[in-house]
């Protein structure tokens, strides 16, 4: 079992996998170098916190055992745990040389986990100083409620980490999937044609936003792909979509969206930045 992680990268992601990790009772440090960035996802927590209280779901005296099991830093030197998630900027040479500067301070049975969208494992375990202890742990946003959680073997991985981390999963109250390294893994492998073909309707001035999401709602998905990528935001999104699609190959079916490229671009991210496909 698990005792302590340690989560880098304190934004929507990092944050929201560090309130999970402790509302299951682990022990977990978020870290970020950048304070205000911190300081931000300290101040989310303790409202999402809050939140819960105010709606009965948790007591006041849980809500104090789950920030006790919490702490914040700035320093590298504290993030020392047995299981490191690193959820970054998506730059293959940041995560590197990320976990290569952990891996001098940390003991020899530490796990270090990818929380990318899309990079290669195994591309990255090729530079990272341990590959057997190098694997993909990937969480949905809101990393809070979404249950499923991608377990991606690398090439080099060791399989008594595989164990660990979907034990760790299950610890977290998640259902971990386990795949071997593929371009896109299976989610955003398998969702990319929801968002290329949503895009390319509005391209060809078939539909409107609204009208895609509203037609896709009432068919059953609980959001439209628009709402959705609005949600995840358009700079993750797009940088997935552009990943997968080199990885694959180019097939034109895959190809990016010159909309999202353009709303990437013009800083509409979506709900992070109040303004996306839709305004907020």
């Amino acid at each position: 079992m698990v005792q302590t992680i340690c989560v880098c990268g304190a934004g929507t992601m990092g944050s929201g996998i560090a309130q999970a990790a402790a509302q299951s009772g682990v022990y977990t440090v978020l870290f970020d170098l950048n304070n205000e960035v911190l300081q931000k996802a300290e101040a989310s927590i303790e409202q999402n916190l809050q939140s819960l209280v105010t709606k009965q779901k948790i007591s006041e005296a849980q809500k104090r055992e789950i920030s006790g099991h919490l702490s914040f830093t700035t320093d590298l030197n504290n993030c020392i745990a047995d299981v490191i998630i690193e959820a970054i900027i998506e730059k293959p040479e940041a995560k590197i040389a990320l976990f290569n500067q952990l891996a001098e301070i940390n003991h020899s049975e530490t796990i270090f986990a990818s929380n990318t969208s899309s990079l290669s494992i195994s591309q990255l375990q090729q530079k990272i100083k341990h590959p057997e202890r190098v694997a993909g742990m990937h969480f949905f946003n809101p990393a809070t409620i979404m249950k499923l959680v991608e377990v991606v073997k690398g090439e080099q991985t060791n399989e008594t980490v595989i164990d660990a981390l979907t034990g760790l999963a299950k610890q977290l109250n998640k259902v971990a999937v386990v795949c071997k390294d593929a371009p896109g893994f299976i989610v955003n492998r398998v969702a990319r044609p929801y968002y290329i073909e949503a895009l390319k309707l509005v391209e060809d001035g078939v539909a409107d936003f609204a009208t895609v999401d509203a037609l896709m709602e009432a068919s059953g998905f609980k959001m439209g792909p628009f709402k959705l990528m609005d949600l995840i935001g358009n700079d993750i999104n797009y940088a997935v979509s552009c990943s997968v699609y080199e990885q694959l190959g180019k097939p034109e079916r895959l190809k990016p969206s010159s909309i999202q490229k353009e709303k990437v671009e013009k800083g509409e991210l979506g709900r992070k930045t109040k303004k996306g496909y839709y305004d907020y």
